[in-house]
């Protein structure tokens, strides 16, 4: 392969992607040089726009545009009274796509012990102050299965206990060790409509 410094730096950085590898990255580069006018210059112009106007909302966690602001947090067209916490973005997309929640999001950005994350990065704080500012009736813990994810919800759970509020959690169609972007619909389905109320004592 030639050897040239710009298509060897772009084949490292879409080998950074999920479930890509040097190969795959190979391929797309071509495709992407043989379709530049269609592929190329289109996409740069996206990514540069991302870059700039599309951040994560610091009181939900959710992506938003710095013009249009948060869909998730800041819906005055809809009023509800649940939040379901989740672990990232690609789990808020998992639930939605499935229209088994009507509700707000909370994405905390990870769990606890998760890529060197401790209590203090994740929006736990933020999720409170939600509960405490509206008028929120349930909590649903949508954690993954993992040791990290259960550890997680369990620190939510204890940091909640004081406020009247009703929390519960996935039922067990969640595999033990499973994470939410990865489930089937029916899955998801059959795990919000079955959630568990958790005690608070």
């Amino acid at each position: 392969m030639q050897n040239l410094a710009e298509i060897e730096e772009l084949i490292k950085l879409i080998s950074k992607l999920p479930g890509l590898g040097p190969r795959s990255a190979k391929r797309i580069v071509l495709k992407m040089i043989n379709n530049r006018d269609e592929i190329i210059r289109p996409m740069a112009k996206n990514l540069t726009e991302v870059y700039k106007n599309i951040l994560r909302c610091k009181t939900c966690g959710s992506l938003k545009s710095i013009s249009v602001g948060c869909n998730n947090c800041e819906n005055i067209n809809n009023r509800y009274s649940k939040i379901c916490v989740v672990e990232n973005i690609a789990d808020q997309w998992s639930i939605e796509s499935s229209s088994i929640f009507q509700g707000y999001f909370h994405i905390l950005g990870g769990t606890i012990s998760s890529n060197n994350q401790n209590k203090e990065e994740l929006l736990i704080d933020a999720l409170i102050n939600r509960v405490k500012k509206e008028k929120i009736d349930e909590v649903i813990l949508a954690t993954s299965a993992t040791i990290e994810g259960q550890t997680t919800a369990f620190y939510i759970q204890d940091s909640l206990k004081d406020l009247d509020v009703k929390i519960s959690k996935l039922a067990q169609g969640l595999p033990v060790g499973g994470e939410i972007e990865s489930l089937d619909d029916g899955t998801l389905i059959y795990a919000f409509k079955n959630r568990n109320s958790i005690s608070k004592d």
